[in-house]
């Protein structure tokens, strides 16, 4: 079964391909036999009239090769349908903004007779830090608001606490507050000055110094997981922010946390997830542009059609299938 793909994301140029999700999931695609497309975000372009609904992009064709500096052969800009397509991989990196949403919008005109990864409706219900809230008995406590009383309350209730944008990414604009520090009034004035969206709050969890747990689900399955460990000094346990990465098993709470949400990203369409998981707490579901793939793989020594984009596109194509 060849199937024509486009990979809606950031410049491939530029991408690292020994940490990149994307460059795995496209590779993986090619190796299946299965046409590879590229095109930009801001490419994209939705035509109505008369009932004739339309979504475009300048696609090219794009081959892949683990070569650094020589990874990615792009062919010339072609606008095409994206109704043409087989399979979409919205594999953009966030913020999860307006275009982001925007995006979402225009490929829920195609979906799912085109199968958008993950179903954008889906994606665009299930922002990370929100998405969460569905699930209360397995989050740490968590205020969402813009109210600086209430914010102050919780501080007064946790003490030591962090403070975040609902819609940040990578670790930026994360700070944790102990219970002396001064400067809560001058963040909150900060953020809500920058943007009119709530900010979260949520108690401290010291567990974080010994890291986070990604964990990867695939169709509502664990599929494997890495520690993230913060730098010294820091309190953030993102890669971009300077963590280290090491190997880990997945504990039983784990587990039963994976066992909870599991079904929830199946009937979602969100074949794709990546979990963080603090001590005993689950702190966000990622469903936009999950990471780790390659670093799992590398850890738990997984190749060929045993890798975990073997298994995400295992689940893409059965999905496929039973969407004709």
């Amino acid at each position: 079964m060849t199937l024509t793909v486009a990979l809606q994301m950031d410049p491939v140029e530029s991408i690292d391909i020994d940490a990149d999700s994307s460059f795995v999931l496209g590779l993986e695609a090619l190796r299946r036999g299965h046409e590879l497309y590229h095109y930009l975000p801001r490419h994209m372009s939705f035509t109505g009239s008369d009932g004739d609904v339309r979504v475009r992009a300048h696609t090219r064709t794009l081959a892949l090769r683990r070569e650094k500096g020589n990874h990615a052969m792009l062919g010339d800009s072609e606008t095409r349908d994206l109704a043409q397509f087989d399979v979409i991989l919205m594999r953009q990196d966030p913020p999860f903004d307006m275009a982001y949403i925007t995006a979402t919008h225009m490929l829920e005109h195609i979906h799912p007779a085109t199968l958008v990864v993950n179903d954008p409706v889906e994606v665009r219900n299930a922002p990370e830090k929100l998405f969460v809230s569905h699930f209360g008995n397995l989050m740490p406590p968590t205020l969402i608001s813009a109210d600086g009383g209430e914010i102050a309350a919780f501080r007064a209730e946790h003490k030591d606490i962090i403070v975040k944008p609902l819609f940040g990414n990578g670790g930026a604009g994360v700070f944790h507050l102990s219970p002396d520090d001064e400067n809560l009034s001058a963040l909150i004035e900060m953020f809500t000055t920058q943007s009119r969206e709530p900010i979260i709050v949520q108690r401290y969890l010291p567990q974080i110094r010994k890291g986070d747990k990604r964990i990867i689900l695939i169709d509502g399955e664990a599929a494997g997981g890495l520690i993230r460990v913060p730098a010294a000094g820091e309190a953030r346990a993102n890669l971009h922010a300077g963590a280290g990465a090491e190997r880990a098993e997945l504990t039983a709470r784990e587990r039963q946390i994976c066992a909870r949400i599991g079904p929830a990203l199946k009937k979602r369409g969100l074949i794709f997830a990546g979990i963080d998981v603090i001590g005993d707490y689950l702190t966000e579901i990622n469903v936009t542009s999950p990471t780790g793939l390659q670093e799992i793989n590398r850890f738990d020594g997984l190749a060929g059609g045993d890798t975990l984009e073997a298994r995400i596109w295992d689940a893409i194509e059965k999905r496929h299938k039973e969407t004709r």
